[in-house]
């Protein structure tokens, strides 16, 4: 296996023990394909790393543990790997710990195979638990800088929070949604993946506080642990359309998007409103089919760059950032992602022929 890294690097990015890849690299019996492709990875990744930055440049390595299915996990990871030339003259790669689902057993052997190996920074989006805080605490107790995403854990076990508010996110699909549906008594379906995760109830408890505010006439049913994932979510979606005929509005928390749209269908039920989050691939398509009515969604590139300068930061790298030399100086915190709001009216590239128009329209009431 040709290469031109010291085997101890390769270890390092491949998350693998040195004695495991001088195995795999010298083709001695014994090792596993699924070793074998991890370590030839590795050697890709670093040749990418090595071509994007000069020898002088300081190698940072982190580690991005994420709890969510593909579609999100894939557009993070794209962001991510697309700004981190730009963060010269350091050279930033990373470690993807990516699953639509994880069990105690398997969070707590990344997360201990990552402080055993150690790491210039881990970014977590995993569910609130007992374990997720301490594992965080374990590593933060061993210098390695916890930062969360898009949900977050206690604040004494990292170190920043980079996503968007999401209780001002919820209030605000509670706010455009109540408009949208008018002044007739009315039901909205809050579906969120897990409870587990803060980020989905704070945006929960953002939606329910406004509409109660402004729309007393409409009301919230909320379901949840269907992992995002499609299967799990239609059946959720099904049961309660069965027990709820009052349902006419859906705030997508969690995603599977699909699905829900796909148990409306069967159930042969209108959703005249349906907002989501997130401006992955997915949610762009429905978008451009008049099937969401609006996503909130922030930038996945720019959490990306202000990730990286915070553990810059932290590692006090950033000398190329002098707005990041103002975070080390006066211990402030970066903002929180602005949010955006997409429609089927300003997505770029969406072709609006005069026989398109929106399919949820609300009947007369």
């Amino acid at each position: 296996m040709a290469h031109r890294f010291p085997l101890k690097e390769i270890a390092f990015q491949a998350g693998l023990s040195l004695a495991t890849v001088d195995r795999a690299v010298h083709r001695r019996a014994h090792v596993r394909q699924t070793t074998m492709d991890r370590v030839n990875a590795a050697i890709r990744e670093l040749e990418r790393q090595y071509a994007n930055i000069s020898a002088k440049g300081r190698r940072v390595t982190i580690d991005v543990v994420v709890q969510a299915p593909p579609r999100f996990s894939t557009a993070i990871q794209a962001a991510f790997e697309a700004e981190f030339p730009a963060m010269r003259p350091a050279s930033f790669g990373a470690r993807f710990h990516c699953a639509p689902t994880m069990d105690r057993a398997a969070i707590g052997a990344i997360i201990k195979a990552i402080r055993r190996r150690g790491s210039h920074g881990v970014l977590l989006k995993l569910p609130n638990t007992p374990q997720t805080n301490e594992l965080a605490a374990d590593l933060m107790a061993t210098r390695i800088p916890v930062v969360t995403y898009v949900t977050d854990i206690s604040a004494d076990n990292r170190i920043a929070y980079v996503g968007m508010d999401n209780w001002r996110a919820g209030a605000t699909a509670a706010f455009l949604l109540g408009k949208m549906l008018g002044s007739a008594p009315a039901r909205v379906l809050l579906t969120l993946s897990s409870s587990l995760f803060e980020g989905e109830e704070q945006r929960e408890a953002g939606f329910r506080q406004t509409i109660g505010e402004f729309f007393p006439q409409v009301r919230t049913l909320s379901i949840s642990e269907g992992m995002g994932l499609a299967r799990t979510t239609y059946d959720l979606v099904t049961d309660t359309l069965e027990h709820y005929p009052d349902i006419q509005a859906v705030y997508s928390i969690g995603g599977a998007n699909r699905a829900i749209l796909a148990a409306f269908s069967d159930a042969q039920r209108h959703c005249y409103v349906f907002a989501a989050h997130d401006l992955d691939k997915a949610n762009i398509d429905l978008l451009h089919q008049h099937k969401l009515d609006f996503v909130l969604h922030h930038d996945f590139r720019q959490d990306a760059r202000t990730l990286c300068q915070i553990f810059l930061a932290y590692h006090s790298l950033a000398y190329h950032s002098l707005a990041y030399h103002r975070i080390l100086a006066e211990n402030t915190v970066p903002a929180q992602s602005p949010l955006g709001i997409a429609t089927p009216m300003n997505i770029v590239g969406l072709s609006h022929p005069a026989s398109a128009g929106p399919q949820n329209h609300m009947p007369e009431r």
